[in-house]
């Protein structure tokens, strides 16, 4: 069950979050539910999720508002669902970064063949996307032989340390919850407490930054976790 794909379920209303919980599970999958935004902000930052599916309609924020605070911080699928059949709000909800859509009522086998599809064709994406090598002036990471070099010079990381640069740098720019960086980086090395992630940036940062004290590759978004910046350019390269 640890290889289960977590959806996050956010709707107020408590019979469609039953029912689709219930067949999401008959599927396989973690459904995690919210009933409001801030409930929904809250489970985003201290655990990741592989697809959402949002209501538009929420008692204290608007889904719209929502879903683009989602995709300014993170690049989980979004799938609306809605009451609003009007072909202008549905192409409001996918200019603002949903995925695909489902207007009310539904089935929800519907709703299980909308979330496998789109969880393929993230997948899809992934591997499509995923880059080969990074390199600038200072520092080169070639992803493929697993080999770090610094100002041309090949520097030993610890695996942890080497995986945890590897997802960081393949999503530049990317902002990874600590809770992210524990499903995708740590696994094993997981110790259950999740500011040993800061530990394996101290240590990272030692290694492959011109400055630990001054990062340029990888920096901290407060009240979220880290991002890798992916410089080009730096005066001290």
């Amino acid at each position: 069950m640890n290889n289960a794909k977590r959806i996050l379920l956010i709707d107020d209303e408590l019979k469609i979050t039953r029912v689709l919980a219930a067949y999401l599970a008959k599927e396989g999958y973690q459904t995690a539910v919210a009933h409001d935004g801030n409930q929904a902000s809250r489970l985003l930052q201290i655990q990741p999720f592989d697809l959402i599916l949002l209501d538009l309609m929420l008692p204290d924020i608007s889904g719209e508002t929502l879903c683009s605070t989602i995709r300014a911080h993170y690049r989980t699928p979004v799938i609306m669902l809605t009451a609003k059949s009007d072909e202008s709000d549905i192409l409001n909800g996918l200019q603002i970064g949903a995925d695909d859509y489902i207007t009310k009522p539904f089935s929800p086998r519907v709703v299980v063949a909308k979330v496998k599809a789109v969880l393929r064709r993230a997948q899809s994406d992934h591997l499509v996307s995923a880059p080969v090598s990074y390199g600038n002036g200072f520092l080169q990471i070639d992803f493929q032989n697993k080999i770090v070099k610094r100002k041309g010079e090949t520097i030993h990381l610890t695996p942890t340390e080497y995986q945890l640069l590897s997802v960081m740098a393949k999503a530049p720019h990317r902002i990874f919850s600590r809770a992210q960086l524990i499903s995708f980086a740590l696994k094993d090395d997981y110790d259950g407490y999740d500011r040993s992630v800061d530990t394996y940036i101290k240590s990272l940062r030692s290694k492959i930054e011109p400055d630990r004290r001054k990062p340029i590759f990888i920096t901290t978004v407060h009240g979220f976790g880290y991002q890798f910046l992916g410089q080009h350019d730096s005066g001290e390269c």
